[in-house]
C-alpha cells in the first residue's frame, strides 16, 4: 500500500506538497495543521480519480485508518487520498469524480459493515455523514481547478476526518473557537467564507463535499447500499458540526 505520514520518512512528491500546502501559515485549517503536526495525517497515493482500479486498496487504507482512529482516543486525526492524475480538470469533472469514487468505497464497505448509525445514509438528510467500517467520516474534496483558495491543490484529492473528534472537541469546549477560527482565517486566506458552509444537523453536509457552489435544485448521486445500521452499537448524536473551511 502506497501508505505514508509525516513523520519524517521519504513520501512521494505529492504528499509533499500536501504537507506544504498545510504548512502554509496562512492556511485556515486549524485542524489539518494539528493533525500533521501530532503525526496523524495519514495519506495513500492512488493513480487515477477516474478510475476503480485503487478503490479496494483505498477502502484497506481508510479501515487501517479508522482503527488507529479509534485507538488514538481524542485526538485530531486526517486521512487524505491523493489521485497522481488528472492535474488538469474542471470543477464540474471532479465533482462527478469525487462521487464517484465514494459511491465505489461506500458499495465495497456495504460488503462488510453497517452504516454509522450516528448519522443518516440518506445524502439529502441533514444528518447525514459518509461512512466507513461504520465511522462517520467528514469528507473534503481538493483539486487543481478549486474555487476555493482552500481547496486549491496540484492534485486531486480526497481528505477525510472523523465526526468524533468533532464531538470530543465540543465535549471539552473547544469546538466553537475552533469553527470561529478557521472561518476567520479562511476570510483572510480567501477573501470569503464558503457559501456552501453550514453546522450538522442544518442541511446535509454532501453539499460541502467537493467544494463546488451548488444550485438549489441539485441532487447527490450517492446512494448507501449498506443493509441497515439499527444493530450499532454507538447511539445517534445531536449537536453542531463543521470544521470545513
Amino acid at each position: 500500500m502506497n501508505l505514508v505520514t509525516n513523520e519524517g520518512q521519504q513520501t512521494q512528491p505529492c504528499v509533499e506538497e500536501l504537507f506544504h500546502l498545510i504548512a502554509n501559515s496562512g492556511y485556515p485549517c486549524i485542524g489539518a495543521k494539528a493533525a500533521m503536526a501530532r503525526h496523524q495525517l495519514q495519506c495513500f497515493v492512488a493513480t487515477d480519480i477516474r478510475c476503480p482500479h485503487d478503490d479496494a486498496a483505498i477502502v484497506r487504507f481508510l479501515y487501517e485508518f479508522v482503527d488507529r482512529f479509534r485507538e488514538g482516543q481524542s485526538s485530531v486525526w486526517s486521512a487524505a487520498v491523493i489521485f497522481e492524475s488528472p492535474q488538469e480538470l474542471s470543477e464540474d469533472n471532479f465533482d462527478c469524480y469525487l462521487w464517484n469514487r465514494l459511491q465505489a468505497l461506500a458499495d465495497i464497505d456495504a460488503m462488510n459493515f453497517p452504516y454509522d448509525a450516528r448519522v443518516s445514509s440518506d445524502a439529502t438528510a441533514s444528518d447525514f455523514g459518509f461512512s466507513i467500517k461504520s465511522e462517520a467520516l467528514y469528507v473534503i474534496g481538493l483539486h487543481p481547478a478549486s474555487s476555493r483558495k482552500a481547496r486549491h491543490f496540484s492534485h486531486p484529492a480526497i481528505v477525510f476526518n472523523p465526526h468524533q473528534q468533532f464531538e470530543w472537541l465540543r465535549s471539552t469546549g473547544k469546538y466553537d473557537s475552533m469553527k470561529r477560527a478557521v472561518r476567520r482565517r479562511d476570510l483572510e486566506y480567501a477573501g470569503s467564507v464558503n457559501p456552501m458552509l453550514a453546522d450538522f444537523g442544518v442541511s446535509s453536509e454532501a453539499t460541502q463535499y467537493s467544494g463546488k457552489q451548488y444550485g438549489n435544485n441539485w441532487k447527490c448521486p450517492f446512494v448507501s447500499n449498506h443493509q441497515g445500521h439499527d444493530d450499532h452499537p454507538a447511539a445517534k448524536w445531536s449537536g453542531v458540526f463543521t470544521e470545513e473551511r
